[in-house]
């Protein structure tokens, strides 16, 4: 048995290059089916928050013709945040990562992206904003992750069709593309399941910014659930580290998506361009409308829909998308 090294997309400005992952301890378990069903299903998802984490591991990134090393924290994961050279390209680039055991070096390649310049930045949170999840109702969510597999999972309608607009807006080049964000209260042990996911439904390449990673079977009874905080930290950071994009953040009303944005559009008052706001159940909730209210006075355009035809009717009303 070997140990197991996870990649997750990075992301570079121009002067900085950040890329991350994990690393697992030898195991005979399987990786995560996506094709198997109901009990099936649920035994690949129990077993991904139950996998052993690698604390202090070596590992290196290769990086312009250099090996750059650094150790795992505690609960297995690393991340690089190292000097960019200016002359890099734009887009997607592939990096690789490897570790060594038993003299045996064992590599990984992942992908980083570094916006074009002029790009939009899209942030966007997954579960029941895109992703059909029944947040408010956690048994049912819970449910839903344990008996229905990968291909029984939903979007909503539109849903593509608006993201995969927003992914080219703005760009006369159409082989060039808005960075998207997926940023999430879900934990990095549900990475692949998401990835797999969107690249299912063809919605846009995505760096995903995710909770801790969890290894028990009780922290998994709580997945997706508990402090927000973190959410709030990324999308700060993310308007931190590429302070020239202009953004549109999009979220749902079965969580603190709506009061987490309008924080963050305090902050950064010039580079917020739009908040959208699915609702969730029945009505509208008073205290959303409250705070979309407020966003309009900070001069950022605000949308709180059912549909996803609503959403993309007011980009294009608002001139984001044609």
């Amino acid at each position: 048995m070997k140990p197991i090294l996870k990649l997750y997309r990075g992301y570079a400005n121009e002067q900085e290059l950040i890329v991350m992952g994990h690393v697992f301890k030898p195991t005979t378990t399987e990786e995560y089916n996506f094709q198997k069903k109901k009990f099936k299903n649920a035994r690949s998802i129990i077993r991904l928050f139950r996998i052993k984490t690698q604390s202090n591991a070596d590992v290196y990134l290769n990086h312009c013709n250099t090996k750059i090393h650094t150790k795992t924290l505690k609960d297995g994961y690393f991340k690089f945040c190292v000097p960019l050279d200016q002359n890099n390209a734009y887009g997607w680039i592939d990096y690789e990562v490897s570790i060594i055991y038993n003299n045996e070096v064992i590599s990984t390649t992942e992908s980083y992206i570094r916006p074009h310049k002029g790009n939009l930045g899209i942030i966007s949170d997954i579960d029941d904003t895109f992703l059909i999840s029944h947040t408010k109702s956690p048994l049912k969510k819970l449910y839903i992750l344990l008996f229905k597999n990968i291909d029984k999972r939903k979007v909503y309608t539109d849903v593509v069709t608006h993201y995969q607009a927003l992914s080219t807006a703005k760009r006369e080049n159409k082989d060039e593309f808005n960075v998207f964000f997926y940023v999430s209260s879900s934990e990095w042990n549900l990475y692949y399941f998401i990835k797999k996911f969107t690249q299912i439904h063809n919605l846009p390449k995505a760096v995903l910014l995710l909770k801790d990673i969890k290894t028990s079977l009780k922290d998994f009874l709580w997945t997706g659930r508990g402090d927000h905080n973190h959410k709030f930290e990324k999308v700060k950071h993310l308007l931190e580290f590429y302070p020239n994009l202009q953004y549109i953040l999009l979220g749902d009303d079965s969580q603190q998506d709506a009061f987490l944005y309008e924080a963050i559009c305090k902050i950064f008052p010039v580079t917020v361009k739009a908040v959208y706001i699915r609702q969730t159940g029945s009505v509208k909730k008073e205290k959303v409308i409250t705070v979309l209210k407020n966003l309009e006075t900070l001069d950022v355009s605000v949308c709180y829909f059912k549909d996803s035809s609503e959403a993309i009717a007011h980009s294009k009303a608002i001139g984001i998308i044609e």
